[in-house]
Parts: C-alpha cells; structure tokens; sequence
C-alpha cells in the first residue's frame, strides 16, 4: 500500500479553507499513485478550536465538511482525516475523531482515547474519550489508528501530566486485536527539544509491538502555537523511511510494503499549489534534518519564531507590522523575524531616541535597518518627554525623582503611543520586543515596550536571544545581518544616565537559569538555592511572583518551552505565598 502524508496549514474556523487544502492534496496523491492518504488532527476545523466546539452548529457543520469531502476525493484513493464529530457521541458532548474516507462514503469513525488536559491542552473541557479502542480495516490492512495523545500513554513527559489509573495504553490495545500498523494523527505544537523527543516515543511503540508506525503532525501557527510538522514513517524495526519537511507544509508519499520511499512534491512547490487561498508564502525552514540528525537548537528556534509570526499575520488579516527599533539586541532580532515572516517591504521601524540614547545605539537600529531593506523613521522623544515635565502635576512628580522609575516607563509610554499610533493610522500590527528573561522579573513597561499586538520573543531568555541572533550571522546569513555591536555591547534599557541591565538584574546567564528552574520545572528557592546563591534565588522569585499582572496584561506571542507565560501557566495576581515559606 503506498501512503501519502499530507502535513497541512489549516486555519482555525476556516472549514471551506481547511477542506479545499485536503481536497488539493488528494488531487496531487492520487496522480502520484498514492492508495491511502493521511491528514492530521482535527484539521477539518483547525487546531486547536477552543471554545468554538462549544458554539452551536459548529460540530455539525465539521461533521457536513467532512460527508461533502469523501464526494469529491479520486476514486479509489481513501483518505483518513481528523474533525470535531457528533457522530457515535451522546449526552450532547462531541468527539475529537478521525473517519475514513472511500468512494464518497464515510466508511468509518475512530474517536480519540487520551484526552490532554494539561499544560495548554484542554480538551477534557470540550471533548468525550472514546468508549473502546479498536483498527479500522481498508482492504484487508487492519490499521491501528489513534490520535495524538493516544501515543504519548505511560510518558513522564511533564511532571504535572496525570493520567487515570484505570487507562489502558490504546496503542497496546491496537496491536492485541490485530492492527498492521499503527497510524497517529497529530496536532502536536513545538517547543524546544520537542521533535526529538516525539521520534523516541514513536521508536519505543515500534520496538515493543514491532509494527510500522505513520506519524502526521500538524504544521503551522495558529495564535500562541506552532506545529512544527516533522511528520514521519518508521519501518518496523524503527528505521526512519520517510521524513517530512519542519516548520513546513509538505506531502510525500511512501510505499510502507516495500520499505522504499517515494517523494511526491517539495514544501515549496506543496504550498503554492494548496495555499493559494491563504495566500502562503515561502517556506521557512532551512533544510529537513537527516532522519536522526539534530537540526541546531537556534534553527528550530528560529523557524517556529517566523512562521509563528507569519501565520499570526496572514490567518488575522494583517499585512505589516511595525516595531520600535531601540538599537539593542532584542529588536534587532524582532525586526529580523518580522523581515523573514512579512517580507521587507511590510515592515517598518521607528528610531525614537531620547536625551539618553547612546550615537552607537541610533547608528546600530540605522544599521540593522538599512540591513534589512526596510522602512524606518527616526522621530525624537525628547521633545515630547519636556512637554510632560513641564506640566504641572506630572512634572511636579517627575522633578521629585530626577531620572527615576516614573520618568524611566514615561520614555518607554511615549515610544509605546508612537508605535500605536502609526499601528492604528495604517492597521498595522505592532510588536513588542520584550524577551521572557525581562518579563519574568518585570523588567518592562506596562503601555510602554509591552504595548502592542504580538510580543513575537515572549517566550524566549535573553540567552537564546543571543543565540538565534548569532546563528542568524553565521548560518543562515552568512553575514553581518543583526549588527555585531548590537550583540556585543552591555544590554542597556537606556532610560537614565550610564544605565545598564546589569545594574538591576542578575547576570543573565545566572538569571535565565534559575528562571527556568522556577518556571519550567517549578523548583523551589532551597532546591535552586544549592547551585545559584540563594539571595540571588529569592530575589529572582519574588519578582517573579509580583509581576504576574505585568504578564496578565501583555500581548499574545508565540510558545517555545514547555511552559510558557500565558494560558499554560496560570498563576494568581492578587496572592501571597512568601517565597521560602516552610509551610
């Protein structure tokens, strides 16, 4: 039986869109010969649709999509596609399912057993886990079909991840009644080392059960989420056959039978022919990694930042964006990810120095600009920060602390209402610039550099910050893109006299680490406090803590860890748990 893996963009909502993505990759998988085609995770409706599934007709009309498709597929060619379904569900719930699609009839419908409620899954929320787990049979090939989380059963993937004790492993469950091979739909969103880990559990299915695994991931941003696709086939002894393309749209097709492997048509070539109605444009990715060759942290990193911001773009109606650009390394690296996701001509930059703004910092954002191809205008500050100092009230506050916190974040407000203002005169998206590293701690300004639509390095430590824009030079560039000062020079906010970041925050070597033990792996102060000194550890806690309502109030951006700030991590403002309490 030859394959087809079609690793798709759909768009959340877009029904008529999604379905016409599928209907074109059947058309290209039939003319390639392909027998079966399979698509990812409720891709009829998008991932992930939120509350959407609780709008009434929404199922319904996933369930209609769905029957009008297997109309208008090839003869012959059976496809397996992944929807929200009402049908076999009762008690007015739905199902996350995928049905089998064959000469105009729905031939059959599997739902999904493992329902993620965790992290920024909740699908216990909208959806009810199947009542018994069973193959399909095509052609006399039981197929063991199951829906991603189906997959990850058993994994101490996460240490808040809980499963029912009664819950049987549905893939061991497949292969005791017989199934051939086992097939994963998959809406499984990146985050930093994720990919590598996804293809270790899918060896350990086949080393145990010995049966060929097909694996089809979702690809695509769809608000804080990026699908990274990596969509896969592995032989039955767990030899990667076929690869598709990362943080790419992609369709192969493989022939599982014969061991071989057969490449029907390139992300590129994938992506003008099936995205027309979404407008895509070029791939990002820079190369597909070589079965179990690691592409470079910064690269996967990288990819997920721009098509993230792409997709946010494309799928929410925006052309252009527009962003503050400050000289220093964090929207050097923004305007960069902007010029890749929009194309230069869609981006624009505001220079807006102040009384305190260094020459090499006006000269680095003039620099990164004229680097870039795009459009920037410089338009002084200080004019208008005079104007607030010499009213009354505001400047009676503001002679009172020379240069202190209040006249600190007026800067950054003033810059912040430049932004909005050319974002609403043009319906521009404005970004802001801001790392995870300073939004940890509260190192930013509220309606200041937080102002925006999307905070595209959110979920991003200044190490990594460095990282990507170092890789961005060497390797993808091959040359002095993001200027080297920029990287090299003391980071500075530049909102007071000699300022460093330095001067306020641990070094960010130091910082970024105990962050991550406080965020990702929610370690405590005495646990952290044997590697890092604990005065630093508790400070950097406390500010962590105090400053969730900054967080609460910041723009969406995109998730690249295994907890980012947002709806996978919800914390309490208004609480009171000192840091260290022993009880």
């Amino acid at each position: 039986m030859k394959i087809a893996l079609a690793q798709l963009n759909p768009t959340v909502g877009d029904l008529k869109g999604n379905a016409t993505l599928v209907r074109a990759a059947a058309d290209q998988a039939a003319a390639a010969g392909a027998d079966f085609l399979v698509t990812s995770e409720l891709l009829i409706s998008g991932y992930p649709p939120k509350d959407l599934l609780l709008r009434e007709g929404f199922a319904h009309a996933c369930d209609r999509a769905v029957s009008a498709l297997a109309k208008d597929f090839p003869r012959g060619l059976a496809v397996l596609i992944g929807h929200p379904t009402k049908w076999g569900v009762t008690e007015g719930r739905i199902a996350n399912a995928a049905s089998l699609l064959l000469d105009g009839e729905v031939l059959d419908t599997v739902h999904k057993t493992l329902l993620p409620n965790y992290d920024v899954f909740d699908e216990q929320r909208y959806f009810r886990p199947a009542e018994r787990v069973r193959p399909m049979e095509l052609r006399g090939i039981k197929l063991g079909v199951h829906i991603c989380e189906d997959a990850w059963f058993g994994e101490p993937n996460t240490f808040y991840h809980e499963r029912p004790l009664q819950q049987a492993d549905p893939v061991a469950e497949l292969v005791s009644f017989g199934a051939d091979v086992l097939i994963n739909l998959s809406a499984s969103p990146f985050e930093r080392d994720k990919p590598h880990r996804r293809l270790n559990i899918l060896r350990r299915h086949v080393s145990r059960h010995h049966k060929p695994f097909v694996f089809v991931n979702q690809v695509g941003g769809n608000d804080d989420l990026v699908f990274d696709g990596n969509s896969l086939t592995l032989d039955s002894a767990g030899n990667v056959i076929e690869q598709l393309k990362p943080f790419d749209t992609d369709l192969r097709v493989c022939d599982l039978a014969s061991g071989g492997r057969k490449s029907l048509v390139s992300g590129t070539a994938l992506a003008a022919g099936l995205c027309r109605e979404h407008d895509a444009t070029t791939p990002v990715a820079s190369a597909i990694p070589l079965k179990d060759e690691a592409r470079p942290r910064e690269a996967d990193l990288l990819d997920a930042l721009v098509l993230g911001l792409r997709d946010y773009l494309r799928k929410s109606g925006f052309t252009d964006c527009v962003l503050g650009l400050s000289g220093g390394i964090d929207s050097a690296l923004a305007a960069y990810i902007a010029t890749a996701a929009a194309g230069k001509e869609h981006v624009h930059g505001l220079l807006m120095p102040s009384r305190y703004s260094s020459e090499h910092s006006i000269g680095d954002a003039k620099l990164l600009a004229e680097n870039l191809g795009i459009d920037h205008a410089i338009i002084p500050i200080d004019e208008m920060h005079r104007a607030y100092e010499a009213t009354h009230v505001a400047g009676a506050d503001l002679a009172s602390q020379p240069g202190g916190l209040a006249d600190q974040n007026l800067q950054a407000r003033i810059r912040g209402a430049l932004v909005m203002i050319r974002s609403n005169r043009h319906g521009w998206l404005a970004l802001a610039t801001g790392n995870k590293s300073e939004l940890a701690v509260g190192y930013c300004t509220l309606y200041g550099d937080m102002a925006g639509g999307f905070a595209v390095l959110c979920d991003l430590f200044k190490r990594d910050v460095y990282g990507v824009s170092r890789y961005i030079n060497d390797v993808r560039e091959g040359r002095e893109v993001i200027p080297l000062s920029s990287i090299t020079k003391a980071p500075s906010a530049e909102l007071a006299p000699n300022q460093f970041d330095q001067d306020s925050l641990p070094p960010y070597p130091v910082l970024d680490a105990i962050l991550e033990g406080l965020i990702e792996r929610e370690e405590s102060v005495a646990t952290l406090s044997r590697q890092f000194p604990a005065e630093t550890v508790r400070w950097v806690a406390t500010k962590l803590d105090r400053n969730e309502f900054k967080r609460r109030q910041m723009p969406p951006g995109i998730k690249l860890t295994s907890r980012a700030f947002g709806s996978g991590r919800r914390m309490p403002m208004a609480a009171k748990f000192e840091v260290g309490q022993p009880f």
